[in-house]
């Protein structure tokens, strides 16, 4: 994606078509049908508004009965029934998706089904439709992500232009979707995860995601098509996350140089925490200014143009700056101003 005020592409994968994603049962989104149905509004395609209803099979689960309604799983399971009407509704949904991603200027649409069922059959199942229909519904390259290697392999055999794909992900202690990555052609994002866990700073994520870089090379994957996720981590659990990342960022663009890609799960980083949508269009100036050239986001709510023309003096910038670099301990005085209501004009 070309944006003003950047030199270079920032690469958005889309990150909005996953079966994890939920609205809250107290939102906006979520309310009655004219025919007394609990659903999850939208706008369709002319801007009429449609509602994808709620069945009752997800009534019954924890999630919703804690407030939370998936409404992406609910989208997939509709559409993949064949049942009608949910079974149209259902697909209408998730070209609204695509389409709202498309128009945000997105240029992967990540793709994750592991939460559709418990069951792997059923999740590969799923992954293999919704590469298939996204690919059908748009010209964007899709990015498959899941935590299990398998569900990636079905993903990736379900693509029709495999040498625009990007593997999501592949890390130190599952190397064998670097091979994956190779059979199938296409593109491959690395984590700077270690063999047994997380890293706990900037130096081993360097040493991680090198080693990562390093195995992709030996296998042949051309520089340019291998991207690096430093790993975002919440900066409400330790105020020193935000800068272990950074300097991770800043490490690798040294090493590595501008022809590989270095991306990650922005919003992670709000996580917890209010105004998340402040914290995270920040944190993407803090990445860009460190070397990032992309990021796994929801370009819908963190639109780059209007993050890039944040005023950075002002005090709710400035905040939230404090408080992802580590100057503001356990986040305390931009919580402080939260609760004055110093953070609302964002």
């Amino acid at each position: 994606m070309k944006v003003k005020g950047l030199a270079g592409d920032f690469i958005i994968i889309g990150e909005n078509i996953h079966t994890t994603r939920v609205v809250l049962r107290n939102g906006k989104r979520v309310t009655t049908t004219p025919d007394g149905a609990e659903a999850v509004a939208y706008s369709g395609g002319e801007g009429e508004s449609r509602y994808l209803i709620i069945p009752e099979n997800i009534k019954r689960t924890q999630d919703y009965q804690e407030g939370r309604v998936k409404h992406v799983k609910i989208a997939v399971q509709a559409a993949m029934s064949g049942r009608e009407p949910g079974a149209t509704e259902g697909l209408e949904y998730l070209r609204t998706m695509v389409r709202r991603q498309e128009q945000a200027g997105a240029d992967f649409l990540d793709l994750n089904v592991d939460e559709v069922s418990l069951r792997l059959e059923e999740q590969k199942t799923a992954m293999s439709w919704l590469v298939r229909t996204v690919q059908a519904m748009s010209s964007l390259p899709v990015s498959v992500d899941s935590s299990n290697v398998e569900i990636i392999q079905v993903g990736l055999e379900a693509c029709l232009k495999k040498a625009g794909a990007l593997l999501n992900s592949a890390s130190l202690e599952r190397l064998e979707a670097l091979e994956l990555a190779k059979q199938h052609n296409c593109r491959v994002i690395v984590t700077a995860a270690g063999e047994k866990g997380m890293p706990q700073n900037d130096d081993e994520r360097v040493v991680n995601a090198s080693r990562m870089v390093n195995a992709a090379l030996a296998k042949d994957i051309a520089i340019q098509d291998i991207y690096i996720d430093a790993l975002v981590f919440p900066i409400s659990v330790e105020s020193q996350f935000g800068n272990h990342c950074l300097q991770a960022i800043r490490r690798l663009r040294k090493e590595y140089g501008p022809e590989i890609h270095i991306t990650g799960g922005l919003s992670n980083v709000s996580f917890g925490l209010p105004c998340r949508r402040l914290i995270n269009d920040v944190f993407i100036i803090l990445a860009v200014e460190a070397g990032t050239d992309g990021g796994i986001m929801d370009p819908i709510t963190s639109s780059l143009a209007n993050v890039l023309s944040i005023d950075r003096q002002s005090r709710a910038y400035q905040l939230a700056e404090d408080m992802l670099l580590g100057r503001d301990r356990n986040c305390k005085n931009f919580l402080r101003a939260y609760r004055k209501g110093e953070l609302q004009t964002h």
